[in-house]
């Protein structure tokens, strides 16, 4: 690769761009892959800066501002490019420092069956955010309940499992137990149960808001007419993939969100291991959840398009198994549904055609 004279940027042909939270880090190649363009500007220069480039690709890793430089890079003519950081790392040459990410991004842009991450409109980036605050209120109630189990065991007070179990009874047990706790501990429970009531409001809130987009968005509802899918599971797909056009086929997605089993093959021989779990812990987990509703009630398989493989394959798997291999299932299903735009009808496979 050879290196024309900076500034010279009439074939300027891509660009790899290192997002940073405060500077941006350019390097361009023109049409022949000569180094034109090596560049540091603020991020408030975005705009002023590719406003006097030439139009071409841009190159960029997915991060947190990838999908708001993307849209504002369209905006201006640039056909943009969100590359996951895993297929960037193969270009990196010599040691990391900004430029060399941005060369290899640049590289990386280029590559013509490279796989990019969809651009997420505005709306996707609000309804994700509604998923990512209320997965963090759960896991934070979650975190204050094993607390306040935590307190009452070193006071000797022991409640039975499960959350209403503790609930219904902590009140009652401050005041049996009043002279058996300090003050200091009283107060520190009272605390605890006081966040934790705050805390299932705001989530409460929060689930009205997502189910409430879940019954305006088309997508979602014809997600929701999937067995075991609710408005979580089809308002975090929309949020994630939307309309699925990044993925050629259902097990595609499957794949992404590392609902399949790892594969090491070398030699024409094909070793499978333990499930990949690649990508969002978020969606597998949604998932495996509504397979896990979908078992518990066998007596609406039969209604069910995939209802005789669910009844022959409860019988020669471990319900952990099933539990896995149907998430998977579900997950193909459900891109299916989002990319063809129609409901999942139960007693027919139709729509099952290209999954």
């Amino acid at each position: 690769m050879s290196t024309r004279k900076a500034g010279d940027l009439s074939d300027l042909s891509v660009i790899g761009v290192d997002i940073g939270k405060d500077v941006f880090h350019l390097v361009g190649f023109d049409a022949e892959g000569n180094l034109v363009l090596r560049r540091r500007i603020k991020r408030l220069a975005l705009n002023a800066t590719f406003e006097a480039l030439p139009r071409c690709v841009i190159g960029m890793e997915a991060c947190l501002s990838a999908h708001f430089v993307s849209r504002t890079l369209r905006g201006l003519g640039f056909e943009p490019r969100i590359i996951p950081a895993i297929y960037v790392r193969p270009f990196i040459k010599g040691q990391k420092n900004d430029y060399n990410d941005a060369e290899a991004i640049a590289e990386a842009a280029l590559r013509p069956n490279l796989k990019t991450v969809t651009e997420k409109s505005q709306d996707q980036l609000d309804l994700q955010a509604l998923h990512r605050v209320r997965s963090r209120l759960v896991s934070r109630r979650t975190a204050t309940i094993n607390q306040i189990r935590a307190f009452l065991i070193e006071q000797g007070i022991t409640v039975r499992k499960g959350l209403r179990a503790l609930k219904s009874s902590f009140l009652a047990i401050l005041e049996e137990r009043r002279d058996e706790m300090s003050p200091r501990m009283r107060t520190i429970l009272s605390g605890l149960y006081g966040d934790w009531l705050w805390l299932d409001e705001r989530i409460e809130t929060v689930s009205k808001e997502i189910e409430g987009i879940s019954r305006t968005d088309a997508s979602c509802a014809n997600a929701m007419t999937i067995p075991g899918i609710g408005p979580l599971i089809s308002t975090a797909m929309v949020a994630a993939i939307g309309q699925g056009e990044a993925f050629d086929r259902g097990r595609d997605f499957a794949a992404w969100i590392g609902l399949i089993p790892r594969q090491y093959s070398t030699g024409g021989r094909t070793v499978l291991g333990r499930i990949s779990k690649r990508g969002s812990r978020y969606l597998p987990m949604l998932f495996v959840q509504a397979a896990n509703v979908v078992l518990m009630r066998p007596h609406h398989w039969p209604g069910f398009s995939f209802g005789d493989w669910l009844t022959r394959a409860s019988t020669r798997m471990h319900r952990n198994k099933l539990a896995i291999a149907l998430a998977n299932k579900l997950a193909r299903i459900a891109w299916s549904v989002l990319r063809h735009g129609v409901p999942f009808d139960a007693q027919r496979d139709e729509i099952m055609v290209g999954v």
